[in-house]
């Protein structure tokens, strides 16, 4: 595992810990977003409880030593902590790699498993964030991550964390190459970004990415025309009641760009 110390989840609560049974009777809440099935296996329910309560390297090791479907939690809580927690840009990408490597495999042994897709997606999206997205499109990645989006919506149609991604996806093309290059060379168009966005948002209204990314790729797609509806959006965002530890890092990141 790429990792020397992990840090700890700054903003600890006991509400995130989902003891026992809560986890099952709030599992459809917390997986609205990626619409991952509630794992059979008590190893992998507990590799969850500890990404849920922001235990994110506990979750990483409960997860690989499971196997199967642990790959997925493991893989959503080291992207989760490389972005939201890891301070080193080397350490970042590091866990990035590591996880999209792990994603790719997955995928390959479970092609039907939208996660595998999407986490791959994640990783290598917030690489290419990393390494710079205009790099990461002259490289292909742009490419494999449409690819692996596509996978999971024909999957899981209602993944709102995938039609997050997808959304960005068309916005970062657009941003960084325009919106004439990005529709001919790599098909992103300003359109079907803001439909990407809307949906994950009907899907799940209580998402604080959601407003995030969305407010986002406005500004992205529109510049400075879109900066009062972003800032609404964001604001939105900085108002939701977190139910993990992912939306209370996605909550205070909101409150630090209305700040």
């Amino acid at each position: 595992m790429a990792k020397a110390k992990w840090i700890a989840f700054p903003f600890p609560d006991k509400a995130y810990t989902y003891a026992g049974d809560a986890l099952a009777r709030k599992w459809e809440r917390l997986h609205r977003g990626d619409c991952e099935p509630f794992p059979k296996d008590p190893s992998v329910q507990e590799a969850w409880r500890a990404y849920h309560r922001g235990a994110f390297g506990e979750a990483v090791s409960l997860g690989l030593a499971a196997g199967g479907a642990g790959i997925t939690v493991a893989n959503k809580a080291q992207s989760i902590y490389a972005n939201g927690v890891e301070k080193k840009e080397a350490a970042r990408m590091a866990l990035f790699e590591e996880a999209m490597k792990r994603a790719e495999a997955q995928a390959a042994a479970e092609p039907r498993n939208a996660n595998a897709h999407y986490q791959y997606a994640y990783a290598a999206g917030r690489y290419s964030q990393c390494i710079s997205v205009a790099k990461a499109l002259s490289q292909g990645l742009g490419g494999r991550i449409r690819a692996a989006l596509e996978a999971t919506l024909r999957l899981a149609p209602k993944h709102a964390e995938a039609c997050i991604a997808m959304g960005t996806y068309h916005a970062e093309v657009i941003d960084k190459v325009g919106a004439l290059i990005g529709g001919l060379t790599y098909g992103a168009k300003r359109e079907a970004g803001e439909e990407h966005f809307r949906k994950a948002l009907k899907l799940t209204p209580d998402s604080p990415i959601a407003h995030i990314e969305y407010a986002n790729g406005l500004v992205m797609m529109h510049g400075k025309k879109a900066l009062e509806e972003a800032s609404a959006l964001y604001a939105k965002a900085a108002a939701l009641e977190p139910r993990d530890a992912m939306e209370k890092l996605d909550v205070e990141a909101a409150k630090a760009e209305l700040q």
